[in-house]
């Protein structure tokens, strides 16, 4: 009896320990939980805003186009190159007569230490896949077989409608890709997934297949030739990018000047054609529309089809050339002489302007009606109400558009009746997004398809890619605080009448938003931009503590290392239209009057001494020469030490 007694008190002691061990056990599980979510949560927080942060600048950024377009103009009108060359520099490559388009490419040699792609007309297949390969290995297509593409790409250009008319079967679905913006490997990745195009795979490139990335010639050149191979089935409709004025300020005029040296001018004139002959619209089965940008309450299918769209080489706002500055910009622009070479046709209407800007332009928004959109300085905000009204209208079923980056590569609003696509990935920063395209079959619903280009981001732990995204997010918006730092300053000083260098954070989060206008969640990024005391308070000059340039200028006036920070990008555009030869340099006294011009015109006041001393801080080559790109380039904003309030 007491041994069975004792038999079953030891059982009962261990039941009852093996009952505390599980519930230990199930509450450490349940902790363990709980942080991994929390941190998953603070990780995803971190991640979100960090592309908020992106889009935020990249939209403040298309808001100065505007100034930028009329600069342009301004520049054309004052700094004129006197000389011969700029009016002789691509005559030679363009014949006289009713149509200065033909291009003479049969005079230019292809040498036979040439080992790149070469391309014979009409293209067939088997050469298209020989020039993905090329491309692929970064190969570059010689500039010969480039302006012949060009010239045969634009006389299928003219044929095509300003509507393209579409129709899919059982037997024939559609893809439709958004923005690539340059990203090689995301076209090719596309083509690897979904087979490459053909009379029965078809596609829709929705526009901006240009700018920011590396590759953007090359995805032209791609597009360019399966466009001649199957002009029934594979269609592309122009994207706001698809615009030269854009082209100098985010990139594409640069990579093609700098990959074709000899050629460049003039491979960049008949481009900034062939993106007028692009046709602005796609229509499948009748029933879905697609755009690049959107629509607004004006939109009217009828008389955007009517529009003479070539006329539109630009939509920025250039005013027309008249007979007192026609000759200057006809013949002596400097840089880009035929680029700024006035139509022979009349302007366009502003109403027929307004149709075509909205659509490239506009964004979907949740609340009704049709607005101005602030954000990006052109087209609209379109409701729900005005995508029901065009449906309604036209007898549609859905609008698919691009233009916006998305986090998963597309997005669905108003409910559901429209479809954003951005085929883009890893858009600001290796593993920020996805791309995705759309496959769609004669039932017309959207079958997504996801994908992201990896090099190094598989190898990451998912921490590591949103610190390295948050890392980037930052540095861009603490450069735009840098080029702002003077305004910021003197509105905390507003708000702090007794000079502590204290304001509360209410009032930080209102002096940020008042001057960078950048409607971002500032209270969120406190904690990454500023010094905070025990008190609640913010030390709003810690801002400013761990930025700098890149390059030491303590000499220089500190508003004219602002100014140089904040239009280093223009000032980049502005002298690759002044440097005739391409080669980088610039003269000090060059510099200096560039500098005169563009101050001037902006209204920055800086005294000669000033602009002295930074020509005199710049180094200069063995001939006294300026690598001006690279000068500019010095001009960034950097962390001098680690940011502790971070």
């Amino acid at each position: 009896m007491e041994c069975t007694v004792s038999t079953m008190g030891c059982s009962a002691s261990a039941d009852y320990n093996k009952r505390k061990y599980n519930e230990a056990a199930v509450k450490a599980s349940a902790l363990i939980q709980r942080w991994y979510r929390c941190k998953r949560a603070q990780l995803e927080i971190r991640r979100r805003y960090s592309l908020t942060i992106f889009e935020s600048v990249e939209y403040a950024d298309e808001q100065e186009q505007t100034q930028l377009s009329n600069f342009f103009t301004f520049m054309l009108e004052h700094c004129v190159h006197r000389g011969e060359a700029a009016r002789t520099s691509t005559s030679s490559l363009v014949s006289p007569g009713t149509d200065s388009y033909v291009i003479e490419y049969e005079k230019i040699n292809v040498p036979d230490s040439y080992r790149g792609p070469r391309l014979s007309f009409p293209l067939n297949i088997a050469q298209a896949k020989a020039l993905l390969n090329a491309l692929k290995d970064r190969q570059l297509l010689h500039a010969r077989y480039v302006l012949q593409l060009l010239h045969e790409t634009r006389r299928v250009l003219k044929e095509k409608p300003n509507i393209t008319h579409v129709s899919v079967s059982y037997f024939k679905e559609i893809t439709i890709c958004g923005d690539l913006h340059g990203n090689l490997d995301d076209l090719l990745l596309v083509f690897h997934k979904n087979g490459l195009p053909s009379e029965t795979n078809p596609y829709v490139f929705n526009g901006d297949f240009v700018d920011r990335g590396k590759n953007s010639m090359e995805i032209l050149i791609i597009l360019f030739v399966f466009l001649l191979l199957y002009p029934n089935d594979f269609h592309l409709n122009r994207g706001n990018h698809e615009d030269y004025v854009l082209n100098m300020k985010y990139g594409f005029s640069k990579e093609v000047l700098k990959k074709y040296k000899d050629h460049g001018k003039i491979i960049l004139y008949h481009l900034q054609d062939i993106f007028s002959w692009l046709p602005l619209a796609t229509l499948v089965n009748n029933k879905v529309l697609i755009v690049h940008g959107g629509i607004s309450d004006t939109t009217d299918l009828d008389s955007l089809n009517l529009i003479e769209r070539n006329k539109l080489k630009t939509l920025m706002r250039l005013p027309k050339a008249d007979k007192k500055n026609q000759g200057k910009i006809q013949g002596n622009s400097p840089g880009f002489p035929e680029l700024f070479r006035s139509s022979s046709h009349p302007e366009i209407s502003e109403k027929e302007r307004k149709q075509v800007l909205d659509i490239l332009w506009s964004d979907p928004n949740k609340q009704h009606g049709c607005t101005l959109n602030q954000r990006r300085g052109g087209g609209c905000y379109f409701g729900p109400d005005t995508t029901d009204q065009l449906l309604k209208r036209y007898n549609l079923k859905m609008l698919i558009r691009s233009h916006e980056f998305k986090l998963d590569g597309y997005d669905l609003t108003h409910d559901g009746k429209v479809i954003t696509i951005f085929s883009a990935s890893n858009y600001y920063e290796e593993g920020s997004n996805r791309g995705a395209y759309i496959r769609m079959n004669p039932d017309l619903v959207p079958h997504f398809i996801q994908y992201q280009v990896c090099t190094c981001t598989d190898k990451r732990k998912n921490w590591e890619r949103v610190k390295t995204i948050e890392q980037s997010a930052l540095q861009v918006l603490k450069e735009r605080m840098f080029v702002h730092k003077r305004q910021l300053m003197d509105t905390f000083a507003k708000y702090d009448s007794s000079s502590t260098g204290k304001i509360s954070i209410s009032d930080w989060a209102t002096v940020m938003e008042s001057v960078l206008q950048l409607q971002l969640p500032w209270r969120t990024l406190k904690s990454r931009l500023v010094k905070t005391y025990p008190d609640g308070q913010v030390d709003y000059m810690s801002c400013f503590y761990y930025m700098d340039t890149a390059r030491p200028m303590h000499q220089v006036q500190p508003t004219l290392v602002e100014t140089l920070c904040k239009y280093r990008r223009d000032l980049k555009v502005i002298f690759n239209i002044v440097d005739e030869d391409q080669s980088g340099l610039i003269s000090p006294d060059e510099f200096r009057k560039m500098w005169k011009i563009f101050s001037s015109y902006l209204g920055v006041h800086s005294h000669d001494e000033a602009i002295d001393r930074l020509a005199q801080s710049i180094d200069y080559n063995k001939d006294g020469y300026i690598d001006f790109n690279e000068f500019l380039g010095a001009f960034h904003v950097v962390h001098k030490l680690e940011n502790k309030a971070a």
